[in-house]
């Protein structure tokens, strides 16, 4: 099985012979921003599969607020090649989880944080730590940290 980094690598390559411009440039600056992440700190480092998604999903995210801060500034040019590169990204990312789904989680870390003696908001790192790896790549952060403040007050 291929790690993510080398779908992405093989997909640019693919692109590239296709002259697909969009796709080798969102790609690139996909794989440049893995690379920055891999050499970040004190030491360079191969990363895993699930910290090259929290990377795409940090892309991700930042081509969402672009989109919206262009549609703001009436650039509708500028907003529609930025949503062509989240729709790129996208094939990257897993389906994001239902409201269902992401509260299933959700009430499923707070029994066990609690069953660790946590209660209130004193339990939110501990749920925080349970709940991302299950969460990461399929729903937006600053969201759940908020539902999950909610759900604990």
């Amino acid at each position: 099985m291929t790690s993510l980094k080398e779908q992405l690598k093989a997909d640019l390559t693919q692109a590239i012979k296709d002259k697909n411009s969009l796709v080798s440039g969102t790609l690139r600056m996909a794989l440049t921003a893995i690379t920055n992440e891999e050499v970040s700190g004190k030491q360079a480092r191969e990363l895993s599969d699930v910290e090259v998604l929290s990377v795409l999903t940090k892309e991700a995210k930042k081509r969402k607020e672009s989109v919206d801060s262009y549609q703001q500034a009436n650039r509708n040019d500028l907003a529609d090649q930025e949503t062509a590169e989240l729709e790129v990204l996208s094939k990257y990312l897993p389906e994001a989880l239902t409201e269902s789904e992401l509260n299933e989680i959700i009430a499923s870390a707070i029994s066990e944080a609690t069953s660790q003696g946590a209660t209130g908001m004193k339990a939110m790192g501990i749920v925080m730590k349970i709940i991302q790896p299950k969460t990461i790549g399929r729903t937006d952060g600053t969201e759940l940290a908020a539902t999950v403040k909610a759900k604990l007050q």
